[in-house]
């Protein structure tokens, strides 16, 4: 073979290499790149750190202060009901609304700046600018989200009360169903537990209920006969069938939250904020500009999604059930309380019908469709 044959078969190095800009998957360099992009606003990341972190240490600071220093006037400063409440009626709602506006603004920041032509004359594919965006965004959220998780799981187990307040009542912790009932028709239970737990059923017997005597207790439409006191065992007996009703929601309370609710909350969490900064990003992008989609999606959580969550409309049914923030709703956690139902039996209850298999197909199509049509738009900007 002649020199210039093998100078034709075996080009210089670098004269053909291959080029990969304009391949749709981002690099590391182009995710490293939009987080120190988005690193660099200062306001949204105290914005992000005071909502997410901020809000639940200031609220378990409060508790604790006024524990040490009122402990019979104040509870403990942790515990199951704490941590419940304070994941479905702040860290869910607050989370989504900073992760959505940290998406709008990933999804707006290069034409607000400017930058959008000079990112798209160096050969990038546009797709790949976009999806860079998406694990960019995660990797500040969601070490933002696990630290504010992770103080409220601290002080919720260590400062957990050391006893189970159910009804009014103080009643041992975790016991099975004939324990509680055996329980519950204790003499010395049997009159508080009539009087104090709740039960769906006649009374045919007056309680002693109050201070002064015998008290009717109202049940639905009817009441307790008036009549003589009632025996122990009589009482007793009311009282076993009162705590055998109530089983299925004495044991869903817990002094302190359980390793796999706490497992499933967080997880269930992380879901909510990618969802926000997803449907954020594609919003963004698609409308070219920040305010108005922050402002959408504030509406979206704020308003809509609690008015359609639990009125039942019959020719709009098949439209609430697409919103994403009750499909997030009904795939919640069993033990914490129904986000927008005021519903404390949780696991989605309260809430217009819907089936587990659907409201995953909901998140799965709002995730795949807001990307889609904000890469769409972003492949077909003009510059």
């Amino acid at each position: 073979m002649s020199a210039s044959t093998a100078e034709i078969q075996a080009p210089r190095v670098g004269q053909f290499a291959p080029d990969h800009r304009g391949n749709f998957i981002p690099t590391w360099g182009m995710i490293r790149t939009r987080i120190m992009e988005l690193r660099k606003r200062r306001g949204l990341m105290i914005a992000l750190i005071v909502v997410d972190i901020g809000l639940p240490v200031i609220f378990l600071a409060i508790r604790l202060i006024s524990h040490a220093v009122s402990p019979k006037s104040f509870g403990p400063a942790g515990g199951y009901d704490i941590f419940s409440n304070l994941v479905a009626g702040v860290m869910f709602v607050f989370g989504f609304i900073v992760a959505a506006t940290l998406g709008c603004t990933a999804g707006s920041v290069d034409l607000s700046e400017g930058v959008f032509r000079h990112l798209v004359v160096t050969g990038r594919s546009r797709v790949a600018l976009y999806f860079a965006r998406i694990p960019a965004g995660l990797a500040i959220l969601v070490p933002i989200v696990l630290v504010g998780f992770a103080i409220v799981c601290a002080v919720c187990v260590i400062a957990a009360p050391t006893k189970l307040n159910y009804d009014g009542l103080t009643v041992p912790s975790g016991l099975s169903k004939p324990a509680l009932v055996s329980w519950a028709e204790e003499d010395a239970n049997a009159g508080n537990v009539v009087c104090a737990f709740n039960y769906r059923g006649p009374i045919n017997v007056p309680v002693p209920c109050g201070p002064n005597g015998v008290v009717i207790r109202k049940v639905g439409p009817g009441q307790a006969p008036a009549g003589p006191a009632p025996t122990k065992a009589q009482v007793s007996a009311l009282a076993g069938k009162i705590a055998a009703q109530d089983y299925a929601d004495y044991h869903n309370n817990f002094l302190s939250p359980p390793f796999k609710l706490i497992a499933q909350s967080f997880l269930w969490l992380e879901l909510e904020t990618a969802i926000g900064f997803i449907v954020g990003l594609g919003l963004a992008s698609l409308m070219g500009q920040r305010t108005v989609p922050v402002v959408l999606m504030i509406v979206l959580e704020i308003v809509l999604t609690p008015l359609l969550a639990t009125n039942h409309i019959p020719h709009l049914i098949n439209l609430q059930r697409a919103i994403v923030g009750i499909a997030t709703a009904h795939v919640e956690p069993n033990g914490i309380p129904t986000v927008f139902a005021n519903n404390h039996s949780g696991g989605g209850s309260g809430l217009i019908p819907e089936t587990t298999l659907v409201a995953y197909l909901v998140i799965a199509a709002w995730l795949v469709g807001w990307t889609a049509l904000g890469a769409w738009r972003m492949s077909k900007r003009d510059v």
